[in-house]
């Protein structure tokens, strides 16, 4: 469980670097909105951020950045293998692993998600940004956070032998 928690800290610190270059990751999805000559969609899977990056992408910092959010994501994906590794759950913790996978599925449509307080990723975008084009995808990872978090508050309070899978 130590490891899980410390692999799931080092995402968050990554997830911190992130988010203060937030206007950057929306300036590189612009720019390759634009190179795709796709303006009107909305961002609205993982699928589709890493297929700007691979067919879209004309310099360096965005892809620095697109790259820095995909690579969180398959962290992100990892952990929930190493979750569902870690014992065999209960109802209330495999809902949140569900949840967490489905969030970090590649094509998983975004389009309707949307981080609340504490989490402010959306308030930092202009109305028609976030209503329209950025919201889910700016808000995926702290959601997805917070379900761990949620996933590993609960995990500690089972017993042992849960944890352990002894009958």
């Amino acid at each position: 469980m130590n490891e899980v928690k410390e692999s799931l800290r080092k995402v968050e610190q990554k997830y911190k670097l992130f988010q203060q270059q937030q206007f950057t990751f929306i300036t590189a999805l612009e720019h390759c909105r634009e190179t795709a000559h796709d303006k009107i969609r909305p961002i609205t899977s993982i699928e589709q951020v890493q297929s700007y990056m691979d067919h879209h992408c004309n310099n360096s910092t965005d892809r620095r950045i697109l790259l820095m959010f995909l690579d969180t994501c398959a962290e992100l994906n990892k952990l929930c293998q190493c979750f569902e590794a870690l014992h065999p759950g209960t109802a209330v913790t495999n809902n949140l692993l569900d949840r967490c996978k489905t969030l970090v599925n590649q094509s998983n449509d975004l389009s309707s998600l949307r981080a609340k307080y504490p989490h402010d990723v959306v308030n930092h975008l202009s109305c028609d940004e976030a209503r329209n084009h950025y919201g889910g995808v700016v808000s995926l990872i702290p959601l997805i956070l917070d379900l761990m978090k949620e996933w590993v508050a609960h995990s500690e309070k089972l017993p042992r032998k849960v944890l352990h899978g002894a009958p």
